[in-house]
């Protein structure tokens, strides 16, 4: 076998395909192996460069295959499709895997370290938590809506007016013992959501993270879940690169030196988009009487945009100021 150079390999539960070149971009491997023998065939490979789908389990080969000596790139399911020549099929999806990893230009994801990796397993937990807390409020409200019954909103104060709700409804028995089941239910949820919140305290011990929350509009959950997604931000240029990656930066349509800026582009992680978003929001509701340079700079623009534009504008600028933090290693301040 001539030598490889550049291997692409298309990720799956059981069978992994591979396609590797030469120098000369000449196919010399095109292979389907069991997932129990990828490492053993990569080690009999001398070190060369290769390309994973970003995908479940990504991270965690790009980390083992990087221990053989391998040069390893993750890319976005999005930037390899226009590789694929023909049909889909774990083949093609190969091939189009090591075109791709090979371009000089081509955008790579940063390779996840355990620890990042688990502290967004304890987010994304929480947040199943929360879903799930807040379907069953819902399926509440809409069991006593059946009897007359409508709660006031807020889900912080609903078990205590279920509880109010119940002592003087003059529901059957039997509603009344399926309501305090359902109310059961939701306590060990809250429970379970509180341990979670606890956790995420510990882990916005990190020095980063707690810089992090210096920012208005960040908290423990926004700092932790930021630094645990990004991990190295010096991996982008500058903080608009980061706002484009979180999905927050305006989606272009220009042509002829025509500028036509539209919505947000929503592109990457939609957890966070939606906890800067929500923390910007926050402020705007607080801003108060606050004379600040900033609080006048969100003030003027909720008049000129409205609240929600100018929330996001907010949630981008808040990204860009989270970036110049992790890059610099400095605190907060806020502009005279």
């Amino acid at each position: 076998m001539k030598e490889i150079t550049t291997l692409g390999i298309d990720l799956a539960k059981n069978i992994y395909q591979l396609h590797g070149v030469d120098r000369h971009g000449k196919s010399v491997l095109k292979k389907a192996i069991s997932r129990a023998k990828l490492l053993e065939t990569l080690a009999n490979i001398p070190p060369c460069l290769v390309g994973i789908e970003a995908c479940g389990g990504a991270h965690h080969w790009a980390r083992e295959i990087g221990k053989l000596g391998h040069q390893v790139r993750i890319i976005a399911p999005q930037f390899v499709s226009p590789y694929r020549k023909s049909g889909k099929n774990d083949a093609n999806d190969a091939e189009a895997i090591c075109e791709a990893v090979a371009r000089p230009n081509m955008r790579f994801v940063a390779i996840k370290a355990p620890e990042q990796q688990a502290a967004l397993v304890v987010h994304r937990a929480r947040e199943a938590i929360k879903a799930e807390r807040t379907a069953l409020i819902n399926q509440i409200r809409g069991l006593l809506q059946e009897f007359g019954i409508v709660l006031p909103q807020g889900a912080a104060t609903f078990s205590k007016r279920l509880v109010e709700v119940l002592e003087d409804s003059g529901m059957p028995l039997e509603a009344v013992g399926v309501f305090a089941e359902l109310r059961g239910h939701l306590l060990r949820l809250e429970g379970r959501q509180a341990d979670y919140d606890r956790r995420i305290a510990r882990l916005a011990q990190d020095k980063t993270a707690q810089r992090l929350a210096e920012i208005p509009g960040v908290g423990p959950v926004t700092a932790t879940a930021i630094v645990a997604s990004v991990g190295d931000a010096k991996l982008f240029r500058n903080g608009r690169e980061l706002a484009a990656w979180v999905g927050l930066v305006p989606k272009q349509s220009s042509s002829g030196g025509k500028t036509r800026l539209g919505r947000i582009t929503k592109h990457g992680d939609s957890y966070l988009r939606t906890l800067f978003v929500q923390g910007a929001m926050t402020v705007i509701l607080h801003l108060g009487e606050k004379t600040d340079p900033r609080s006048q700079w969100i003030r003027n623009l909720v008049a000129r945009r409205g609240t929600q534009k100018a929330a996001v504008a907010l949630a981008a600028k808040t990204v860009r100021t989270a970036w110049a933090l992790m890059t610099r290693e400095e605190h907060y301040r806020l502009a005279a």
